[in-house]
């Protein structure tokens, strides 16, 4: 019998508690759907905050918070993830759920389910939440609320196993779709990772702005810019481990771009507003859900 949605965890590991991992220990402590959340990480000072905040009820190393986990989290940034997952192999059983909340998925799904023990399942996840802002101290209950949530379950993962991480994403106010870890890739590129991309090339670009041209910001440009106050190792690590998906949509917007920019320098202003006109196209193609798979 599937597990209904209060059905909680016995023990729950989250290993890299910041923004992410911090927020699904709140949330999963919110909703009672883990009875113990330990802890692991590099960094004591952040845990301890942690802890003394009431997000974790025990801190420990990867192993030992791994013990009789019945679902560990891996949230570190995506290079540290199979070196995590090694640390916790001795420790993991036959009713252990691995999964992450990694923004890549091919890479993860193609190692860490091979580092294994026989039994326990490995199921990409990826909530589609978060912020600017890092650390643990900026961890909240309600982040993942109306949030989607992008599973990428394998051949291999027991349809009990699926369904009730399902439900615990769900249970922490996620709407949960399921995807291969390709087409996670392909369609993550395009609505996250460009956007991220494009914001970051931008902020470059404005090294050469002239000094007074700050006085006149306002929130159009402040709307623009916030994710490019993401941390840059982070996104680093997500552009290049995605960098095949990303091939795409760059070399699409970078058409895009020139159109545009040849337009607005034949001083074309009706070509101009066409061009501004057709880009809602693409805006509600893709909020409509109608773009292809």
């Amino acid at each position: 019998m599937s597990p209904n949605l209060k059905t909680p965890f016995e023990r729950v590991a989250i290993l890299g508690v910041g923004l992410l991992g911090g927020s699904v220990a709140l949330a999963a402590k919110k909703h009672g759907l883990a009875k113990h959340v330990v802890g692991s990480g590099r960094r004591q000072a952040p845990l301890q905050a942690a802890l003394s905040r009431g997000l974790l009820d025990e801190v420990a190393d990867v192993a030992r918070a791994c013990r009789d986990a019945d679902l560990v989290l891996l949230a570190t940034p995506l290079a540290s993830m199979a070196a995590v997952l090694e640390a916790a192999v001795p420790e993991l059983g036959p009713k252990t759920i691995v999964t992450d909340v990694g923004s890549v998925k091919g890479p993860v799904v193609e190692t860490l389910p091979k580092l294994l023990p026989a039994g326990t399942t490995f199921i990409g996840s990826h909530p589609m939440a978060g912020s600017h802002l890092n650390g643990v101290e900026h961890a909240e209950a309600d982040l993942f609320e109306g949030a989607c949530c992008v599973m990428t379950p394998g051949s291999d993962a027991s349809p009990e196993a699926v369904e009730r991480l399902r439900r615990f994403w769900e249970g922490i106010g996620a709407k949960v779709l399921e995807r291969s870890p390709e087409a996670h890739d392909d369609h993550a590129a395009w609505i996250s990772h460009l956007p991220h991309a494009l914001a970051f090339a931008f902020t470059h670009a404005l090294r050469e702005t002239p000094p007074a041209a700050g006085e006149m910001i306002g929130s159009g440009f402040r709307d623009f810019t916030r994710i490019a106050r993401s941390d840059a190792a982070l996104w680093g690590d997500i552009l290049s481990a995605n960098r095949k998906s990303l091939s795409a949509p760059l070399e699409k917007f970078g058409q895009s771009l020139s159109a545009l920019a040849r337009a607005i320098e034949e001083g074309d202003a009706n070509k101009v507003e066409q061009f501004l006109a057709s880009a809602s196209d693409g805006l509600t193609r893709v909020e409509s859900g109608s773009a292809d798979d």
